[in-house]
């Protein structure tokens, strides 16, 4: 597997472009939130048989967090803690969703498909190819890629890749 200063240095590769940038800073974390939102909608815990509240915490979300947060784990303790945190304040956004009149799935969508289209413009301009489209995973380094950006390198620490 590659190291997080591996992923991160490809990531970058296709995402020098001060415009790109700028739309992945923005777009990332939308479609992040978003893809849980989707994901939050299937009720897995009422399809296997779970009582409130239970049921209602698991989730295509909260289930698909766990490999994901293994992964982000592998690479380091750090990108596994910057994503928990990704993750927190993703749900609290998700449950305010989901508690207002607003329908959490077609919010999500709409979010999600607004997003791409912008990140794809944002990959136009750049003249290069999303990094997912040669590793599903980069798909999982996007967030972090954005808070190493923004941070001016917080994951530069030796210790923390």
């Amino acid at each position: 597997m590659k190291t997080l200063t591996e992923y991160l240095d490809e990531y970058g590769i296709s995402h020098r472009n001060p415009l790109n940038q700028k739309i992945h800073f923005f777009c990332v974390p939308l479609i992040f939130f978003a893809t849980l939102g989707i994901a939050w909608c299937l009720p897995l815990g009422a399809w296997m048989g779970l009582e409130a509240p239970l049921a209602y915490w698991v989730n295509g979300a909260t289930v698909g967090a766990t490999p994901a947060a293994l992964f982000y784990l592998m690479l380091s303790l750090r990108a596994a803690l910057v994503m928990a945190a990704w993750l927190a304040v993703s749900v609290l956004g998700i449950v305010a969703i989901d508690a207002s009149p607003l329908s959490l799935l077609w919010t999500s969508v709409v979010i999600w498909v607004a997003s791409w289209a912008v990140q794809f413009y944002g990959h136009e301009v750049e003249g290069a190819k999303p990094s997912f489209a040669k590793d599903l995973l980069f798909l999982l380094i996007g967030p972090l890629f954005v808070v190493d950006e923004l941070s001016g390198g917080y994951f530069a620490d030796p210790a923390a890749r």
